[in-house]
């Protein structure tokens, strides 16, 4: 029971990095199955039906460029957040997971999903030839669709690809906020406003110039 619950916490966790409602809409679904034993809260249909709307808000605006951007951003402490309150509420429930313990597991997970998720983004963006938003997106949302459903049927695996996850995840924000920071700032120099030079702006190499009206020898 205790290697169940973990996986679940540790998987929804990251999960939630990635795509917070979906999350919280499958672990609905699994509540009301009997495919796990969840807290009510998850089954609720008010819960289901706010997570429901958010899961079509972010599938639609994180297929946009620049605009999953801002919604990345707003989302950086709504994930952790949200993950935090999801793992300490399933936490809250077994007797070798203290409901402190296990939101702050899961909203490290869940940062740590969020900033390869976000500084990925960013790095596409930026790039002059970017990868479709779109095709990204769906793969993401199947990610997180195939992490709950293998947290919930395989603990032990679960908890394998999760520190793989965690590993790999590290390792890409960092390469790739170094890569899109160079990105945008190439960006910048390419569109941003290069203001003239006030002053003379002809060489004379060292010469001043010569005044074609003054007379030599005077």
């Amino acid at each position: 029971m205790a290697v169940e619950a973990i996986a679940l916490l540790t998987g929804s966790g990251w999960a939630s990095g990635i795509n917070l409602y979906l999350v919280t809409f499958m672990l609905g679904i699994a509540g009301r199955l009997g495919w796990s034993d969840l807290p009510d809260v998850f089954s609720r249909t008010d819960v289901m039906i706010v997570a429901g709307v958010l899961v079509v808000v972010e599938f639609v605006t994180d297929k946009v460029p620049y605009l999953d951007n801002v919604w990345d951003a707003i989302h950086t402490v709504a994930r952790p957040l949200g993950a935090g309150v999801i793992g300490a509420v399933m936490a809250g429930q077994s007797p070798s997971i203290g409901a402190v313990m296990g939101g702050a597991v899961a909203a490290l997970l869940a940062l740590n999903a969020h900033s390869a998720k976000a500084t990925t983004r960013l790095a596409i963006n930026a790039s002059p030839e970017p990868v479709s938003n779109v095709s990204l997106s769906l793969l993401e949302d199947v990610s997180v669709a195939g992490l709950m459903a293998l947290a919930l049927t395989h603990p032990l695996i679960t908890l394998i690809v999760v520190a793989v996850l965690v590993i790999g995840a590290s390792a890409l924000t960092f390469w790739l906020w170094r890569v899109a920071r160079r990105s945008w700032r190439r960006i910048r120099q390419r569109i941003g406003v290069t203001a003239p030079r006030s002053g003379p702006s002809v060489e004379n190499n060292g010469n001043e110039a010569a005044d074609p009206n003054a007379t030599s020898g005077l």
